[in-house]
């Protein structure tokens, strides 16, 4: 049981640090880690489609249509239609949109992806089934979730 109490640490830390990171992001450039996400991929993407987006990120297509509808509110971004097929959607930043990206802050993500791609393939593993026992014995292995490293639901409606 000597170990239980440092497991708990490291766990509540990784929690703090998602949390913190979602303030300080918020704060910053007022959005979220999934938003920041969605419009750096938006930015990569040359056509960038809904349906495309939507498996990029891992987000059913109802949650990045949500979170597109809130950043085209704000002006981030606009979506325009095929000339040749009306049902196709497009969507691309606007200069403030590409703006605000570009002056964000490294998320936890990055950092997060950074140190990982550094770790050695054994490592990786070793963390990654870490992690998924981890989720086991919190009973949490049959939750929705996406790779966004985010507190709370991803297209709960203050987004």
């Amino acid at each position: 049981m000597d170990r239980l109490e440092p497991a708990l640490i490291a766990l509540r830390q990784i929690l703090r640090a998602t949390e913190i990171n979602a303030r300080a992001l918020a704060k910053n450039c007022g959005l979220t880690p999934s938003q920041l996400i969605l419009m750096q991929v938006i930015d990569r993407s040359r056509e960038a489609t809904p349906g495309f987006l939507a498996k990029e990120v891992s987000l059913s297509q109802a949650t990045v249509t949500a979170l597109l509808d809130k950043l085209e509110q704000r002006g981030l971004l606009v979506r325009r239609r095929d000339t040749t097929d009306k049902r196709r959607v497009y969507v691309q930043l606007t200069d403030v949109g590409a703006a605000t990206i570009r002056d964000a802050p490294d998320s936890l993500q990055e950092r997060f992806e950074a140190g990982f791609s550094k770790l050695a393939d054994w490592e990786q593993a070793f963390l990654v089934a870490a992690l998924e026992r981890t989720a086991t014995l919190l009973d949490a292995e049959g939750l929705d979730a996406a790779p966004v490293l985010d507190v709370g639901r991803i297209n709960t409606p203050s987004e």
